[in-house]
């Protein structure tokens, strides 16, 4: 994908964060917009198939891709996925795109990985929230 690679963990995390079992999710770190917003939906198929190893490994090459932000990534039991990459432009979410390892992570992933998948590039206009306490 991670414009959406595969993301083994379930949970929220800004670049260069940790994750793993017992890490807490956190949203990624977005700056004023405008900004950009690449939406990865999937449906995955059965089983790991070497998806857990090239999820570690496209979490490591993206957050060293110019112009990437962060992610927030979630797995339902169903198998339906959402990921969604933040980046400074289009020109940055078309890098990404084009990067070597992440072209051979989406042919694997059209031919071992994901039933079906939707991918939505988007303009961020407004940036909103809640910080609570806990």
């Amino acid at each position: 994908g991670a414009g959406g690679g595969p993301s083994r963990r379930d949970g929220v995390r800004a670049p260069g964060e940790a994750g793993g079992p017992g890490a807490r999710p956190r949203l990624a770190a977005t700056p004023e917009p405008p900004y950009y917003a690449v939406v990865f939906t999937s449906l995955r198929t059965e089983g790991d198939q070497g998806y857990g190893e090239m999820a570690e490994r496209m979490e490591a090459l993206v957050a060293r891709q110019p112009g990437y932000l962060g992610h927030e990534s979630a797995r339902g039991e169903d198998g339906l996925g959402i990921t969604v990459s933040y980046w400074t432009s289009l020109d940055a979410v078309q890098g990404w795109k084009q990067v070597l390892e992440h072209r051979e992570a989406q042919r694997l992933g059209r031919e071992r990985w994901y039933r079906s998948y939707r991918i939505r590039v988007s303009r961020v206009e407004r940036d909103y929230g809640f910080e609570g306490q806990g």
